[in-house]
C-alpha cells in the first residue's frame, strides 16, 4: 500500500492512496486542508490505518442521515418498541438534528459533542425558551452514541466520539420525590377521588404508568398479598393503545404488597362490583382491568397523564408528575435500608446499576446517615 499527495490549490491537497486488492489496483482520494507537512502526516496516517485494518473509506453521510437510517433499522428489526421509536424520533428531530444533523459523520469530533451538550443545556427547548435538563441531554446522548457505535461497527467511522465525551451528570434534584408532609397532604386531598387507588398502588409498589394501567384482577392475589407484573399498556401515534410485554425481562416480576395497598384494593374491588351491578354488567372476571375506562376498556395513558396534571394542580402541587410516585417509592425503600438488588428487582430495572445510576444521590444520603449513627454509637462508648 502506497500513497502520495498532490496540491490542488494553495492550502488544499489531494491524498491519493494506492490499494491492491485481489490483484487489482484501486485508488482512493481524500481531500485535505492544511500545510504540506500536515498533508504528508495525514497521508502516512491513512497508510498506517490500511495496514492495521482500521482504514475507513471517505463518505458524505451526515449525522442526521445516519441517525434516521439507524432508527429505521431498529424499528424494522424490532430492536426497540413502537413507544421507544416514538421517543427516539422526537429526540433525534428536536435535540440532535437541529444542532449536529448537517455535520458529516466522519468529521464529528468530541469537541462537537461537548458544544452540543452545552447548547442543549442553555437553549435546547423545542420552543427556544431556555434549556433542557441534564437527564434529557443524557437520553439524546445515548441515542447518538448507540448510532455512532454501530457506525464504527459497519466501518463508516473510525471511532465513537460520543463514547469519548460523556454526557453531563444528572443532578439528583431533577428527580421528583414527594416529601413526607407533602405526601400526607396529597393523599388527604385525593382520598375520596377515583384516582386514589391508582395513587396508592403506584406509591407503594413503584409501578410505571403503563404497568399500572395494564393490571388485571388475575394479576392480584389479595390473600397472598402479591401483585404480578405481566403486561404494560403502550400508546403510540402509529399503533394506538395496545398491551405489550414489560419493558425488559426484569420487568416481569412479583411484588409483595403492604397492608395499605391490600385494604385499598379490597375497597376498590367492592366499589367496582357495586357499579357493575348498578349497570347490569354482572360480576368481575379475572381478565377485567383494575383501572378501566367507563366502557371497560383500557385507559389512554396520554389522557391519564393529562388528567393527572389537573389533579396535581387541584392538590396544590402543580408540576408534580405521576412518575414522582415511583421515585418516592424508591426513596422510601432506600431510606428504610433496603439493599439495592432488592430495590432494583421491585422496580423492574434490568440491572442494579440502573437503580444506582438513577438514585445514587439518595444512597449517598443514606450512607451519610449510617456514618452519623456509627459516630454516635462510638461517642457513647466509654474508653
Amino acid at each position: 500500500m502506497r500513497g502520495h499527495i498532490r496540491q490542488r490549490s494553495p492550502g488544499h491537497w489531494a491524498i491519493i492512496l494506492d490499494i491492491i486488492k485481489d490483484g487489482a489496483r484501486k485508488r482512493k482520494w481524500h481531500s485535505f486542508k492544511g500545510t504540506k507537512r500536515e498533508a504528508q502526516a495525514e497521508c502516512a496516517k491513512l497508510i498506517a490505518a490500511m495496514a492495521e485494518g482500521t482504514y475507513v473509506e471517505a463518505n458524505k453521510l451526515t449525522v442526521g442521515q445516519h441517525l434516521l437510517n439507524r432508527l429505521a433499522q431498529w424499528e424494522t428489526g424490532k430492536k426497540i418498541t413502537a413507544r421507544s421509536a416514538e421517543r427516539y424520533r422526537a429526540l433525534i428531530n428536536d435535540q440532535i438534528i437541529p444542532h449536529l444533523g448537517d455535520k458529516l459523520l466522519q468529521k464529528l469530533k468530541a469537541i462537537d459533542i461537548e458544544a452540543w451538550h452545552n447548547t442543549l443545556i442553555a437553549t435546547g427547548r423545542k420552543d427556544g425558551k431556555g434549556g433542557i435538563s441534564n437527564r434529557t441531554v443524557g437520553h439524546a446522548h445515548r441515542i447518538l452514541s448507540k448510532a455512532l457505535k454501530e457506525a464504527a461497527r459497519f466501518d463508516l467511522i473510525v471511532k465513537n466520539v460520543a463514547h469519548t465525551q460523556a454526557p453531563p451528570k444528572v443532578d439528583g434534584g431533577e428527580i421528583q420525590i414527594i416529601e413526607e408532609h407533602r405526601l400526607q397532604e396529597l393523599l388527604a386531598k385525593l382520598r375520596n377521588r377515583a384516582v386514589y387507588p391508582k395513587v396508592i398502588v403506584s406509591l407503594f409498589t413503584g409501578l410505571r404508568r403503563g404497568e399500572l394501567l395494564a393490571l388485571r384482577w388475575r394479576h392480584i392475589d389479595l390473600d397472598r398479598k402479591i401483585l404480578m407484573v405481566r403486561e404494560a399498556l403502550e400508546e403510540t401515534i402509529g399503533h394506538g393503545i395496545r398491551f405489550k410485554a414489560p419493558k425488559s425481562k426484569a420487568g416481569r416480576r412479583d411484588i409483595t404488597l403492604p397492608d395499605i395497598v391490600i385494604e385499598t384494593l379490597r375497597e376498590h374491588r367492592r366499589a367496582q362490583l357495586e357499579l357493575r351491578v348498578r349497570l347490569g354488567l354482572g360480576k368481575l372476571s379475572d381478565d377485567d382491568l383494575l383501572f378501566s375506562a367507563p366502557e371497560g376498556g383500557p385507559i389512554s395513558p396520554r389522557l391519564f397523564s393529562a388528567e393527572w396534571t389537573r389533579i396535581a394542580r387541584y392538590a396544590g402541587m402543580p408540576g408534580l408528575t405521576f412518575h414522582a410516585l415511583r421515585h418516592t417509592h424508591a426513596s422510601q425503600l432506600i431510606d428504610a435500608g433496603v439493599d439495592v438488588v432488592t430495590i432494583s428487582k421491585r422496580l423492574g430495572h434490568a440491572t442494579p446499576n440502573i437503580t444506582l445510576g438513577t438514585y445514587a444521590h439518595l444512597f449517598r444520603q443514606k450512607d451519610d446517615k449510617a456514618a452519623q449513627a456509627i459516630n454516635q454509637a462510638l461517642a457513647d462508648l466509654k474508653w
